[in-house]
């Protein structure tokens, strides 16, 4: 019985070669490119790490070795001033770097930002699971990426997003307010905050038409006035939710204004500093506040 043959995760390429064997190979692995030259001593010392690590990674990505003495022209092309120097690609464009002897961890924090964790591609596909309308099973797979790591901003957006889906406002919500500070999926993270919050009201208080009937009866009823804001927030109606809770804050001096108030920066979190209707109302609320 034949043995398969295993490709080494260790190329040299060339300035003929490098649009192929990296650019367009790192559309389905990641490449990471060692430029270095004989003569050069760091280059000695870190390149025996590289290959190492490439290959005990297992195909997860391939190590490719530019000489630039001999490929002046991609040197030059990437601005390589000193070596050795380090570049990371991911789908067709540099995504990490380093240039120096750098010690192995340094290495291979390195590569955690170049290579899919588990947690990543588990995420990835809960998300295509998410887009094609099965829910269950994106969940399932957002809750094994969160077992993988608990603190992963995309699959905890996207279970909050399942979440949400489902009518489970709560949990989605404190799933939501779990994902990191600083990182870009809060700012949508916090989008969806505000909208699970509207939702999550207007469905506690009966809805638009209820809200409705109790400010026909009684135009003092404040609380009618936020839920009737609640639910023209869940349905997007956000000029009629702005001008109600604007309302309330002119109306009330007290606890209902403190709530109107939130909920308005809430929604012009929703829509964004930019947006004409957060441009219109913010100063309309500065004004009556201050």
């Amino acid at each position: 019985m034949a043995t398969q043959r295993v490709l080494d995760p260790v190329i040299d390429v060339t300035d003929q070669d490098f649009s192929q064997k990296v650019i367009e190979q790192s559309r389905t692995v990641p490449v990471v490119v060692d430029f270095w030259a004989p003569w050069c001593g760091p280059c000695r010392m870190i390149g025996p790490v590289l290959e190492r690590l490439a290959r005990s990674a297992n195909g997860a990505w391939i190590l490719a070795k530019l000489n630039v003495d001999h490929n002046p022209y991609t040197a030059s092309r990437y601005g390589i001033q000193g070596i050795p120097a380090v570049k990371g690609f991911r789908d067709g464009r540099v995504v990490a770097e380093f240039v120096g002897a750098v010690p192995e961890p340094q290495i291979r924090r390195f590569l955690d930002q170049l290579v899919p964790s588990q947690a990543d591609t588990l995420a990835a596909e809960a998300q295509r699971l998410e887009q094609a309308g099965k829910l269950a099973q994106a969940e399932a797979a957002y809750r094994q990426a969160l077992h993988s790591d608990p603190n992963h901003p995309a699959a905890l957006l996207g279970l909050g997003r399942v979440l949400f889906q489902t009518d489970r406002y709560d949990e989605a919500l404190a799933t939501w307010q779990r994902v990191p500070m600083g990182r870009p999926e809060r700012a949508e993270a916090e989008g969806w905050i505000a909208k699970a919050s509207f939702r999550r009201e207007a469905v506690l208080n009966g809805g638009e038409i209820e809200a409705r009937r109790r400010l026909a009866a009684n135009p003092n009823d404040l609380d009618a006035r936020l839920a009737l804001a609640a639910a023209m927030s869940d349905k997007g109606s956000y000029r009629e939710a702005l001008e109600g809770l604007l309302e309330v804050v002119r109306r009330d001096r007290g606890q209902h204004r403190d709530r109107a108030r939130r909920a308005m920066l809430s929604i012009f979190s929703l829509l964004g500093d930019d947006h004409p209707l957060t441009r219109e109302y913010r100063p309309q609320l500065a004004m009556l506040l201050f």
